[in-house]
């Protein structure tokens, strides 16, 4: 139930954000560009949700976000899960003063305070190093890579982990004296069963990546405007969250329903 409810929330998610140009075409409204005649208009046929400060439709704005917010988790998970697992079944295999070196880099890396550091990282210039400023792509890379140097230590932790425990397994001592090689042993033997947990931890970490992004985003460090994040638009909206509060209402309903929808397929997953 929880695994088929919480992949209903993100399938529902997915399916809004690939759908956005089309339902774009269809209200014929440009969620970039600003109307100033129509700020804060309440829901209607014409702008199922409202404007926002700008006088730009909401809804769109919201499925646009959901892009940039879906693909920013997506991204930090895998490219977390990949380094972590490989970082950690190196680990595991190897032992001795490898394991030892990774394990208290992973140590170091959670002692560090995470949110100041991707604040500070956040804020560096990226313009200094030849890459362009401003431009949507440009700052879903820039986040991606930030979150994935801190995102890949608890998948290794958890990989090592899991490692360890298998490779003191009978099957793994048939396959060695069967003449299999460590990589196959690794890779067709060990990796498989240990697909279990990383792939619930995985899950769990697109939502600490949407998370992550949002507050970036809030804090006019992540996303920057024009491109709609769910995070930015709630850093728009503060001011004004008495007066037309939906317009910080729905972004909040969104990041709550990506969070709810990836801890449910992780709970489900593990189940």
């Amino acid at each position: 139930m929880r695994l088929a409810l919480g992949l209903l929330l993100l399938g529902l998610l997915a399916a809004g954000a690939l759908g956005a140009p089309l339902l774009q075409a269809w209200l014929e409204h440009d969620p970039f560009l600003p109307d100033l005649m129509a700020r804060y208009a309440a829901p209607s046929a014409e702008h199922p949700l409202g404007t926002d400060d700008l006088g730009r439709d909401l809804l769109l704005r919201l499925l646009y976000g959901a892009r940039v917010s879906l693909s920013v988790g997506l991204a930090v998970a895998l490219g977390a899960a990949l380094l972590g697992t490989a970082i950690g079944l190196l680990a595991a295999w190897r032992g001795g003063w490898v394991d030892a070196a990774l394990m208290r880099v992973a140590d170091g890396m959670l002692a560090l305070p995470a949110l100041p550091l991707l604040v500070v990282l956040a804020a560096v210039d990226t313009g200094r190093f030849g890459l362009p400023r401003g431009e949507a792509l440009s700052d879903i890379l820039r986040i991606t890579v930030i979150l994935v140097i801190f995102g890949w230590v608890g998948v290794a932790r958890l990989a090592r982990a899991a490692a360890l425990r298998e490779l003191t397994q009978d099957y793994v001592a048939a396959a060695r004296v069967a003449g299999a090689s460590e990589a196959r042993v690794l890779w067709r033997h060990v990796l498989p069963n240990i697909a279990g947990p990383i792939t619930v931890a995985t899950a769990l970490a697109v939502a600490g990546a949407i998370l992550a992004e949002s507050t970036l985003s809030f804090l006019g460090l992540g996303i920057q405007p024009p491109a709609p994040s769910w995070g930015n638009m709630l850093s728009n909206a503060q001011e004004m969250v008495f007066n037309a509060p939906l317009v910080a209402v729905w972004p909040g309903v969104m990041i709550l329903m990506a969070v709810a929808g990836c801890t449910l397929t992780a709970d489900g997953v593990r189940r």
